[in-house]
């Protein structure tokens, strides 16, 4: 069965799933790939068929191979463990990736929108929606601030995502603030140690939409990377990614004066 032909139907299902009788399927592979992320991104996580389930993961994961894969091996090593990359964070092959998340863990309802927690289970596929949701059934609570939360990596190269969910600052940056950006860092490191991951990949938690300072979130991920190693003996390598210029300019200088 070609792509084309597996997006047919995944979109047919997810069409009639929603009584959607209006709505045609488009012509061309690549309004086809945005309808169904779409169609993908609305989904309540809800039971869904195991040969669905299957379809889709033949799908997403040639999807995501064309899309390319990115081994942590050939990122840029810093100094003392720590590693720079600048790139999409879900094409990374490693041990673990951080997910800036939000409370309900079950990432962005809005189609197609941008930010890494819509990719991240975009590309990760519909058992990431599911997984999440039953973390929060069994917490019976939001996943507060500055928690970490690991779960597989579903069809991303990643063998697994730890989710965090960053302060968000809409006005004055706090000390409240700076410390629940460092509790993500540190919360995020112990779960790879207790779950005896080799490495783990940073995104830049809470900068963006989430308004914490670029320059500040950086001196705080480091910081805090490089204090928890040192008191925990911890034989972690850690990667920060990071996709703007202005980030990667940061972590440069950071990681090269340390």
């Amino acid at each position: 069965m070609t792509l084309n032909e597996k997006l047919d139907i995944l979109i047919r299902f997810m069409l009639d799933e929603s009584d959607n009788k209006t709505l045609e399927i488009p012509v061309s592979p690549e309004a086809k790939k945005s309808l169904l992320r779409a169609l993908t991104n609305v989904r309540p996580p809800n039971p869904i068929s195991e040969e669905i389930l299957k379809l889709q993961d033949e799908y997403l994961q040639e999807e995501n191979q064309l899309r390319g894969i990115v081994d942590f091996t050939s990122f840029k090593r810093m100094k003392n463990g720590f590693y720079l990359w600048k790139g999409d964070i879900t094409r990374v092959k490693c041990d673990a990736i951080v997910n800036a998340a939000n409370g309900e863990l079950t990432g962005c309802y809005l189609p197609c929108h941008n930010c890494l927690d819509n990719c991240v289970h975009t590309y990760a596929g519909m058992r990431l929606r599911e997984y999440c949701a039953e973390i929060i059934r069994q917490k019976k609570r939001r996943e507060p601030v500055g928690q970490a939360e690991i779960t597989p990596g579903f069809n991303l190269p990643c063998k697994h995502i730890i989710h965090t969910v960053g302060p968000a600052v809409s006005g004055r940056l706090t000390r409240r603030h700076k410390k629940e950006l460092a509790s993500c860092y540190s919360s995020c490191l112990k779960t790879a140690d207790e779950n005896y991951l080799d490495n783990v990949v940073f995104c830049c938690v809470s900068t963006g939409v989430f308004g914490f300072p670029n320059k500040e979130a950086a001196e705080i991920a480091v910081e805090t990377a490089e204090n928890y190693k040192k008191s925990s003996g911890s034989k972690l390598d850690i990667a920060f990614c990071v996709y703007a210029d202005l980030d990667e300019e940061l972590y440069k200088t950071l990681l090269s004066c340390r």
